[in-house]
């Protein structure tokens, strides 16, 4: 009878792969951040936890050259891009947002949108790439603008920061729709989220 090994997943892993798992550290590193925030208010955590999401950026766009320079692409180093995606570039920002003050109902409905236009991108992307690996093209393009464009919304919200437009200060106010609060700023996410979904052509790079 065999014994697993310990740490036998952990040996499969490629390089690649060790470079995404520090994009999954930066975001989850980010939410902790956040979470610090909403209990000291001392907005340095909340600079951080922006800080995070570019250096997260990074490590996906190293990752991806890494197992194409060392030709050790694999399914299970996509599935686990698209999970440390998902953590960094779609709950983070969302709860970054929340953070900042985007806490009434309205803004969370839309927040929550914004992270499953996120995850169904990916969830495309994944297929598409998999069906034109079988057939033997070379991927040209993909729909709707990739998750990691949400590092737009986390820079606005590190601008807002600074500038002091958090909470009650929050640019563009906030409505009052039948007893629940809507931050009019909170739109942008919705924007995002819609335009990942869409059938917008990207080329890939």
């Amino acid at each position: 009878m065999s014994h697993p090994k310990p740490f036998s997943m952990i040996r499969e892993f490629h390089l690649a792969d060790w470079f995404t798992l520090c994009n999954a550290f930066c975001g989850v590193g980010a939410l902790f951040a956040v979470m610090t925030y909403l209990q000291t208010q001392d907005v340095v955590h909340l600079y951080f936890a922006c800080g995070l999401i570019p250096l997260a950026l990074l490590f996906d766009v190293l990752d991806g050259r890494i197992a194409r320079w060392r030709q050790q692409s694999s399914a299970m180093g996509r599935e686990l891009d698209s999970l440390a995606d998902v953590i960094s570039f779609g709950v983070a920002p969302a709860v970054i947002a929340y953070g900042c003050g985007m806490q009434g109902l309205y803004d969370r409905i839309v927040l929550v949108f914004f992270v499953a236009c996120g995850v169904s991108r990916l969830a495309r992307y994944n297929i598409t790439a998999e069906k034109l690996a079988e057939g033997g093209d070379k991927v040209q393009y993909f729909e709707g603008t990739p998750i990691p464009t949400s590092i737009v919304l986390v820079g606005m919200m590190a601008w807002a920061a600074a500038e002091g437009a958090l909470n009650e200060q929050m640019w563009l106010g906030v409505n009052v729709l039948f007893g629940f609060q809507l931050h009019p700023l909170v739109l942008v996410f919705a924007i995002s989220g819609s335009l990942m979904i869409s059938r917008i052509k990207i080329p890939k790079l």
